[in-house]
């Protein structure tokens, strides 16, 4: 359980889990003195986080303060267990900076490859990090040139970074307005996501577990995720031989609690299926299915 202070804030020195992107928001605008006393000004973690770069003169500040954060030992949760548990190799697609699924797998001993953005390292800007399964550095590779099989091994993608726990070396977080911007326009440029993982997209299903189309980041994210790749010639024709026909675009299911009529609108948009029903209980249910 989460601990809060009086006025229902999450206690980053007492805390037991980890906090929402709007309490660690409202953290972070605390420490950096934020000038808005409005809501929607302080639940905005990459509007406070700009202002934290900017209030703190450098972003070291500011990466210190998340590994703060994020460097701890939280419990694994239910749907990370549950995903560990699988067992088929999966793509996971997480926008999280915490390691909490790269721990359900390490204790159930499932070999995993592990996709980070470096956002923090100017020098591997056009790069993506992997790490190979029980590997503890990482291989930076061209987006386009990372050829991981989809079909033997779980692959865990990390669009936004994540803390690095083991070595130290290499946090890095997509977090602030500038690093939203800029990583868009690496997506939109298909210079981000690598071609094989796009690919795979395009002829998916997606399963949405917790999130909201409230946040305009999320949305831009997947109209990019269904484009087509900018492939190399060999790949392009391998990609064109190995075409199935073109097909009604799939729809993909959302499991979210007590949506909103505009969540719901969103949602449906962008042919998916939305599920009013808290994670946990939809996590039991499948555990229930599999049995």
């Amino acid at each position: 359980m989460s601990a809060l202070t009086s006025d229902g804030e999450w206690d980053k020195e007492r805390s037991t889990s980890l906090p929402t992107g709007s309490q660690l928001a409202r953290c972070l605008a605390d420490m950096a003195a934020f000038p808005s006393d409005d809501p929607n000004d302080r639940d905005d973690l990459a509007k406070v986080a700009s202002y934290y770069v900017e209030a703190q003169a450098d972003r070291p500040a500011l990466l210190s303060c998340l590994r703060g954060v994020f460097d701890r030992d939280y419990p694994v949760g239910e749907v990370h267990r549950f995903l560990a548990d699988l067992p088929v190799p999966l793509l996971i697609v997480t926008t999280n900076y915490d390691d909490l699924i790269e721990k359900a797998f390490r204790d159930k001993s499932r070999p995993f490859h592990l996709v980070a953005h470096p956002t923090d390292r100017k020098d591997l800007a056009a790069s993506v990090l992997w790490w190979r399964p029980n590997a503890t550095e990482p291989i930076a590779q061209p987006p386009n040139k990372l050829k991981l099989s989809l079909k033997d091994t779980t692959i865990i993608y990390k669009m936004h970074g994540s803390v690095d726990r083991r070595t130290k070396r290499w946090d890095s977080f997509v977090i602030t307005e500038e690093d939203y911007v800029e990583f868009l326009a690496r997506m939109t440029g298909q210079s981000a996501i690598p071609s094989r993982f796009k690919a795979h997209f395009r002829e998916s299903r997606f399963l949405f577990l917790g999130y909201g189309l409230r946040d305009w980041n999320l949305r831009v994210m997947m109209n990019n995720l269904k484009a087509k790749p900018i492939l190399q010639e060999s790949e392009a024709m391998e990609d064109a031989l190995n075409q199935s026909p073109p097909e009604a675009e799939l729809r993909s299911w959302a499991i979210q609690y007590l949506p909103s009529n505009l969540e719901e609108s969103l949602w449906d948009a962008r042919r998916v299926n939305i599920y009013n029903i808290k994670i946990d209980d939809f996590i039991a249910r499948m555990r229930e299915y599999a049995k």
